[in-house]
C-alpha cells in the first residue's frame, strides 16, 4: 500500500530533507584528492549530530555506516572505508538519509574529485542528473507512476554518448516510496516495463525517492562479496542522483532540495510547492 501523507506530515519529511541537503554539502567540500571514503561517513555523522538527527542507514538490513560512498564503477551501496582513498579523477556516489521525528529523507548526488576528468564523465553525471529531474518534473497530478519511469527513460535515450553506443540504465535498483520508512511502496523503475502496467495514479501525499543510474556501458550489476557494494558488471563507470519529492495541492516539492527544487523546475515551467518551513 502507498503511504499518503497530509501536509503536516510532508512538513516534517522536509525538516529530514534539509538535513540530507546539509549533508550533501559538507561531503560535497570534503570530496577530495587524499580523502578517504571513511572520512566523508564521519563529516555525515557529525551534520546528523549537529542537526540532532539519525542516519537511516546505519544498521539498515546490516548496513555499517552512515553513507554510502560508491567510486567509480560502483554503482550503490559503496561502505566508506579507510582503505578507500579518493585520487585525483575519480568520481564517487554519496548516498545519505536522515530521520527527523520519525520521518525520513534520500538523496543522492554524483561528484568529481579533483580535476582533468573526461569528457564523457562529465556528461554521464549531466544526463543521470538531468534524467532525475525529467522524472521529478513528471510526478503531478493525473500521471501515474510508470510516467516518471518514462520521462527518465526517454531523457536518457534521447542523449548522444561520446564515442557512441548507448548509456546503461541499472536494472536492478530503481527509485520508491519514503515517509515513516525509507524503502517503501512503490518500487519505481528507471525504464518502462510494460509487464508491470501503469502503476498507481500520483495524487497529493505521495512521495517518492526518485533516482536514476546509469553507467558508460551495461544496465547488469554483481553484488561483491561483502553482500552490499554493487558494481557494474562491465566495470564501466556510473552515475548515481537522487531526491525525495513530495506531490502537494500546490504542486512538487523536492523534500531534499534547499530551494524546494523550485530553480530547476522552473525550466520545465513548473512552479513548486511553498516550502512549508520556510
Amino acid at each position: 500500500m502507498v503511504q499518503i501523507k497530509t501536509p503536516e506530515q510532508i512538513a516534517r519529511m522536509r525538516a529530514a530533507g534539509l538535513v540530507v541537503a546539509a549533508i550533501h554539502a559538507a561531503t560535497r567540500e570534503a570530496a577530495v584528492p587524499g580523502a578517504s571514503t571513511r572520512d566523508l561517513d564521519e563529516v555525515a555523522r557529525k551534520v546528523l549530530a549537529e542537526h540532532g538527527a539519525r542516519s537511516n542507514f546505519l544498521g539498515y538490513g546490516g548496513f555499517p555506516a552512515t553513507i554510502c560512498t560508491s567510486v567509480n564503477d560502483v554503482v550503490v551501496h559503496g561502505i566508506p572505508s579507510g582503505d578507500v582513498v579518493l585520487k585525483d579523477g575519480d568520481i564517487i556516489s554519496i548516498d545519505c538519509g536522515a530521520i527527523v521525528d520519525g520521518w525520513h529523507g534520500d538523496a543522492a548526488y554524483t561528484a568529481f574529485v579533483g580535476s582533468g576528468h573526461a569528457p564523457e564523465l562529465i556528461e554521464l553525471s549531466r544526463v543521470t542528473e538531468e534524467s532525475m529531474w525529467a522524472g521529478i518534473a513528471a510526478m503531478k497530478q493525473g500521471n501515474r507512476l510508470v510516467d516518471i519511469s518514462r520521462a527518465i527513460e526517454t531523457y536518457i535515450r534521447r542523449q548522444p554518448k561520446p564515442g557512441g553506443g548507448r548509456y546503461g540504465i541499472i536494472e536492478d535498483y530503481g527509485g520508491h516510496g519514503i515517509g515513516t520508512e525509507m524503502h517503501m511502496d512503490p518500487h519505481l523503475l528507471n525504464y518502462v516495463d510494460r509487464r508491470r502496467g501503469k502503476g498507481p495514479k500520483l495524487v497529493p501525499g505521495f512521495c517518492l525517492a526518485i533516482e536514476p543510474m546509469v553507467s558508460l556501458g551495461t544496465p547488469r550489476t554483481e553484488v561483491l562479496e561483502d553482500d552490499w557494494t554493487v558494481i557494474t558488471t562491465d566495470g564501466t563507470w556510473s552515475s548515481h542522483w537522487e531526491h525525495s519529492v513530495a506531490l502537494t495541492e500546490q504542486g512538487p516539492l523536492v523534500l531534499t532540495a534547499p530551494d524546494g527544487g523550485r530553480a530547476k523546475l522552473a525550466e520545465y515551467g513548473i512552479t513548486t510547492a511553498p516550502d512549508p518551513l520556510a
